[in-house]
């Protein structure tokens, strides 16, 4: 089996409302685990893997590019950066990236994967075969959402050719194992990954941050809340019984954490800062 080295990327950073975050769970209860602004905003990044082994590079998310008006970005407190000059940092280029994973297609997962102006819109990683769940794809080609501005056709139209779609569980590569983890969406997948010192796990919105390992901290957002905290349970149970490294897709301070026994109940522990990067 192939063994990948892993690096962590930080491809921006924004806000968006507590509430939304955390669903059932009161503000009483959430705001002793983050402080929010004074518009009732949480801070989030949106974190990505970096994938080498040698002969294919691979990035798993996208963050959410560059395409946004100064009124979205005052809305969410987005950040100017994207993950191509996170990609620059390590000093890959996007013709470099020979594969793209996305977990699902919301904006802030994939809207990086295009950029440029109304009119000439284009695919940052061209030379890339991007994976995604047939389902998920089929969804946002739909609008099957509660939300109306989190598909985006100005997204998807561009990158539809280099689209590679699977049915479940599959092995794009050696090492690399997609799960369908539904909950959040339909067709949302989580991305496991054979490490050279380990196993790895990239859960999506299964769990934004750490905070989420709570089995009642679903996401507002959540077409399916009942199933992400099923898919959850099952999850982290997988991950306390492999000692799988976590990598959360929005935590701003603790990406990288393992599951630890807490009571009755599996949280989430972070690991130190000298394992962003193996």
């Amino acid at each position: 089996m192939n063994r990948w080295h892993i690096e962590v990327l930080r491809v921006g950073d924004f806000r968006l409302d507590g509430g939304g975050m955390f669903g059932l769970i009161p503000k009483v209860q959430w705001s002793t685990w983050v402080e929010a602004d004074a518009d009732n905003r949480i801070p989030l990044a949106c974190n990505a893997l970096l994938l080498r082994d040698g002969a294919r590079t691979v990035l798993v998310e996208t963050g959410y590019g560059d395409r946004w008006s100064d009124a979205d970005r005052a809305a969410w407190l987005l950040a100017r950066r994207t993950v191509v000059d996170a990609l620059a940092e390590r000093g890959v280029t996007p013709k470099d990236i020979t594969d793209v994973i996305v977990t699902h297609l919301h904006f802030d997962h994939a809207a990086g994967l295009t950029s440029g102006p109304d009119g000439s819109i284009r695919s940052v990683f061209s030379a890339a075969r991007i994976h995604v769940q047939r389902t998920e794809w089929d969804d946002a080609l739909a609008n099957k959402s509660t939300m109306t501005k989190t598909y985006l056709r100005s997204v998807l139209d561009p990158i539809a050719s280099q689209i590679v779609l699977h049915d479940g569980i599959a092995e794009p590569m050696s090492g690399i194992e997609l799960r369908p983890l539904p909950g959040h969406t339909w067709g949302m997948q989580g991305v496991f990954i054979q490490g050279q010192d380990g196993p790895w796990a990239f859960p999506g919105d299964l769990m934004p941050t750490r905070h989420h390992a709570h089995p009642s901290s679903s996401l507002g957002y959540d077409m399916l809340p009942y199933q992400t905290m099923l898919s959850k349970r099952a999850f982290l149970h997988d991950a306390l019984d492999r000692e799988l490294r976590i990598v959360l897709d929005h935590d701003p301070t603790d990406p990288v954490v393992r599951a630890v026994r807490d009571g009755k109940r599996v949280a989430l522990s972070p690991m130190a800062p000298g394992m962003l990067r193996t």
